[in-house]
C-alpha cells in the first residue's frame, strides 16, 4: 500500500506539471454548461484510481475537451482539480484511448 501511495504522489506531481502544458479529453459532446459529465462534476477533489472510476480520462496534446488546472485549495471552477487520496468528489482513471464514462 505504501508503494502505491508513493507512486500515486509521484504520478500526481508529474501530472501537475504536464497539465499546465496539455489538456484532457473526456468526450466534448457530453460535457454540459455546468461543467458536468453525465451528472458528475469535472472539478473539485479528484482521486486517481486503477479500478472502478467515475470517468476515464485521456491526456492529449491538442484539442482538449477541457483544460485542467491543479490547485491546492478551492477547486470550485470548471476544470480545477485538487488531488486527494480520501473523500473525492470524483474518481478518475487515466487511459490511452476511449475516454469517457466506464
Amino acid at each position: 500500500m505504501k508503494y502505491f501511495l508513493s507512486l500515486s504522489k509521484i504520478l500526481s506531481s508529474a501530472i501537475l506539471i504536464s497539465f499546465h502544458l496539455i489538456g484532457t479529453s473526456i468526450d466534448a459532446n457530453k460535457i454540459d454548461r455546468v461543467c458536468t459529465f453525465q451528472g458528475k462534476p469535472i472539478y473539485g477533489k479528484i482521486k486517481i484510481v486503477k479500478n472502478f472510476p467515475d470517468i476515464r480520462v485521456q491526456v492529449v496534446d491538442h484539442f482538449p475537451d477541457i483544460k485542467v488546472k491543479i490547485v491546492d485549495s478551492f477547486a470550485d471552477s470548471c476544470g480545477e482539480w485538487k488531488m486527494t487520496d480520501s473523500f473525492p468528489d470524483i474518481k478518475i482513471e487515466y487511459v490511452t484511448s476511449a475516454p469517457g464514462e466506464r
